[in-house]
């Protein structure tokens, strides 16, 4: 699958590549310590914001926490 942006998608196929290694290798045999992929995620993770902050969508809104909030259930406002 291809990243929100164009631009972003070799880096999620980096990122996509350690994790998996990461956790037939590691997590499914019992070392559950933290992800060794934290660098790519980073790299990543800044250029999907990035591409976000382009399409004019506010990453505060994106951001938000809901799940297991008032807001969890509650219809977005313009909905019927």
């Amino acid at each position: 699958m291809n990243s929100v942006s164009e631009a972003c998608s070799q880096l999620k196929q980096n990122y996509d590549a350690c994790f998996n290694t990461w956790f037939t290798e590691k997590f499914l045999r019992g070392d559950h310590s933290t992800d060794s992929c934290g660098p790519f995620f980073k790299v990543y993770r800044e250029c999907v914001r990035k591409a976000i902050q382009e399409q004019n969508i506010d990453l505060k809104e994106i951001e938000k926490e809901v799940m297991g909030t008032e807001n969890e259930f509650k219809t977005p406002d313009g909905s019927k």
